[in-house]
């Protein structure tokens, strides 16, 4: 059946049916709910007595405070000094060090030096010798080649140190006497040669004879005296205008 078939006096009758029965339900609803007593509040729990209150602790004393101990800088390591060198030691290694560079004469200079500072040194009285008879060849060999003004030189280093308490002259193979005869035959020779020369008016020469003299012997008077004269001679001639 179609919806607009049904007549509207029944559909009138279905809607005041209806509306009818929500009435009855909303009056019985407030009907219900006013029958409800209303519900009691919570009881209220009862009241806890306060604990005793405690009693405060006692203060602990505090104790003062303790200053701070400043901290120790760390020690210093020790100083290890050197071992101090005597005097003598030093001397004597000079003196060596010479003697590998040649220089003789003052090798021996140095090992006397050291020997003074400590008799009986027993690097110089192991040296002192080999160096004074290397010296004295020397001065041989000088004397060979002409040079003499080395050979006197070394002959009177020879002499000058011959009579050193390092050295041990008995082993030599010369004696002092004959190192002097050497330098006197030189002098006598060098003196002879100056004065032939200055006789002949080689003055220049003669000078450098008197000067290689006083070279290896500076006390030498006569040579002294000599190169006195013949440098004022000398001086003379050179003033003195040419041709005369």
């Amino acid at each position: 059946m179609r919806r607009g078939a049904f007549p509207r006096v029944v559909l009138l009758a279905l809607s005041a049916f209806t509306l009818q029965g929500c009435a009855e339900l909303s009056y019985t609803l407030r009907t219900t709910l006013h029958a409800i007593p209303p519900a009691k509040p919570p009881a209220a729990a009862p009241a806890v007595p306060a604990a005793p209150a405690v009693p405060a602790a006692p203060a602990v004393p505090v104790a003062p405070a303790v200053p701070a101990v400043p901290a120790k800088p760390p020690a210093a390591a020790p100083v290890v000094k050197p071992p101090v060198i005597p005097v003598s030691d030093k001397l004597f290694s000079e003196g060596m060090a010479a003697l590998q560079d040649g220089g003789l004469e003052r090798a021996l200079e140095l090992f006397s030096a050291a020997w003074q500072e400590k008799p009986g040194h027993a690097g110089v009285a192991r040296e002192f010798d080999g160096a004074l008879l290397a010296l004295k060849k020397n001065g041989d060999a000088a004397y060979a080649q002409g040079k003499w003004e080395d050979a006197g030189k070394r002959w009177m280093g020879t002499l000058r140190f011959i009579t050193h308490p390092a050295a041990n002259p008995r082993g030599y193979p010369f004696t002092r006497s004959e190192v002097q005869a050497k330098v006197d035959n030189l002098t006598a020779a060098l003196t002879e040669k100056a004065l032939t020369e200055y006789r002949r008016g080689e003055v220049t020469a003669a000078i450098a004879d008197w000067k290689t003299i006083l070279s290896y012997d500076p006390r030498h008077e006569e040579a002294a005296r000599s190169l006195r004269t013949a440098s004022k001679q000398l001086e003379t001639l050179k003033k003195m205008p040419p041709g005369r």
